[in-house]
């Protein structure tokens, strides 16, 4: 992007952690409606008249409009304004919100998933530009923590919460509760959020918002159906070569161009690279979690719905609890311990997960919860700071909108490569010479989950000891300008 920030249009430096709690409940109504509805299923085909697996289109759906429309939101954001375009946001997601409540048919439901899909694409990505523009350096880990608990609460939170308001009111509930919140969203979103733009702007790169879009759709599309036992393997093929090759496409595309839609460039500075590479694969591991862990004690082990959905809330109490130590923790030691400790120990506990049985004492079973949510929320609030560590103001848009593409993309995915990983094992039990039973498949997938998770800390352990230093207060800022100090 072009331009600097037009003088009346700056935020308030004191302003940021107002903004910040806004964005944090916009984020927060964003994730939750991405997975609320797997709990209410059953109900709405009923309601449909259609069988269950179909709803699965309405999931999808919301889940691939925010992978396409999150690269263009930065570009919206500067040609528009941050204000405007975040007010019209949250106006587009409430009121779709509102007509997914009053839906009558599977069809009517996807085409207001897809809109609310479009809201929450340009909410949360320019929501977050404007806490980045509204703090200095030093008060980027205390604005990212707040951005940071609704990614790490709403998974956990989404199943008890659809299940509760669809055995005691109606499914409609889970999209209606959205419209007081919107409302008051908006009203806040007026007084407090700056309408900052540049003063120039580029024209929007429609090639690559083209070959991005549509090899996204397609890719995660075809996971979607490589998931789905029931799914044509033809569709997978399809989607995920046709996917791979668009998005070769528009790599090449992104970087030829002077002024991409993503700015790949920005992949050479490591602060920024550890967290969409490294991150991403510890965010696809850590999202597969809230999948799996109700499944397998329901399915595998014959507890009921309450009892599985009140063990997962473990990992949600751990998220919340060490919080309040988080920005200490950063602050004492360096991000590359930090990484690699949070990394090595949430793989611990999702190799601990593939240890339990229906005989395993409850007690075993919640401080091992515990400890993931603890280790996960510190890495979430690591990786998702130290990302704007070593960045130049006038790099924070593409950085941002990049980021939050492969962030969206990268726990969108999280259920998929879950029911992937569980359909691998069986077939790794087969060639392991291993005894099956009703346990086994879902032993094998958080063993696969932990290696994933270890492949993350290799990212983070090739990291200069004093990565992030100029936000942790320990160093002088090492980085001026555009260009990276904090080599490997």
């Amino acid at each position: 992007m072009t331009g600097v920030l037009e003088a009346s249009s700056r935020p308030h430096p004191r302003s940021w952690r107002a903004i910040a709690l806004l964005v944090a409940g916009a984020f927060f109504m964003e994730n939750l409606d991405g997975t609320v509805i797997a709990t209410a299923v059953p109900r709405m085909a009923r309601s449909f008249g259609v069988p269950p697996v179909d709803l699965n289109v309405t999931i999808t759906a919301y889940l691939l409009t925010l992978g396409v429309f999150i690269p263009v939101s930065g570009w919206v954001a500067d040609r528009f304004g941050a204000r405007t375009v975040f007010a019209t946001a949250i106006g587009v997601f409430t009121c779709a919100s509102g007509l997914c409540a009053i839906s009558t048919g599977l069809g009517e439901l996807t085409v207001m998933r897809v809109l609310q899909g479009i809201g929450g694409a340009m909410m949360v990505p320019v929501g977050r530009l404007v806490v980045l523009r509204s703090t200095t350096k030093t008060e980027l880990i205390d604005a990212i923590a707040y951005l940071t608990w609704p990614a790490l609460a709403a998974p956990v939170i989404a199943p008890a919460l659809g299940g509760a308001l669809t055995t005691y009111a109606s499914w409609r509930w889970i999209f209606a509760v959205n419209l007081p919140l919107g409302v008051a969203a908006l009203l806040v979103t007026l007084r407090i959020v700056p309408n900052a733009r540049l003063t120039e702007h580029t024209r929007l790169d429609w090639w690559g918002f083209a070959l991005t879009g549509g090899g996204l759709t397609a890719f995660v599309y075809g996971l979607e159906v490589v998931a789905n036992a029931n799914a044509a393997r033809g569709g997978a093929v399809i989607g995920l070569v046709g996917g791979a090759a668009l998005l070769w496409l528009s790599v090449r595309h992104l970087r030829r161009r002077p002024h991409p839609l993503l700015d790949l460039s920005l992949l050479k500075i490591p602060t920024f690279r550890v967290t969409n590479l490294g991150g991403s694969l510890f965010r696809l591991a850590i999202g597969a979690a809230p999948f799996l862990l109700p499944l397998m004690f329901q399915s595998a082990f014959g507890w009921s719905p309450l009892k599985s959905g009140l063990l997962v809330i473990a990992v949600f109490v751990g998220n919340i609890g060490v919080k309040p130590l988080t920005t200490p923790i950063l602050r004492r030691f360096s991000f590359r311990f930090v990484l690699v400790g949070a990394g090595v120990a949430s793989a611990a506990a999702f190799a601990l997960c593939a240890t339990f049985s229906a005989q395993t004492p409850l007690a075993v079973i919640v401080v091992v919860l515990l400890a993931s949510g603890v280790f996960r929320s510190i890495g979430f609030t690591a990786y998702n700071t130290i990302v704007f560590a070593d960045l130049a103001p006038a790099e924070l848009n593409d950085a941002n909108t990049l980021s939050s593409t492969m962030q969206q993309l990268t726990m969108g995915l999280g259920v998929a490569i879950g029911a992937l990983a569980l359909r691998a094992g069986g077939p790794l039990d087969s060639v392991l010479g291993v005894s099956r039973n009703a346990t086994d498949d879902f032993r094998m997938a958080f063993i696969l989950l932990a290696l994933v998770q270890l492949l993350a800390v290799v990212e983070s352990a090739l990291l200069g000891p004093h990565a992030g230093a100029a936000i942790t207060e320990h160093h002088r800022p090492l980085r001026q300008g555009g260009s990276a100090s904090t080599a490997r």
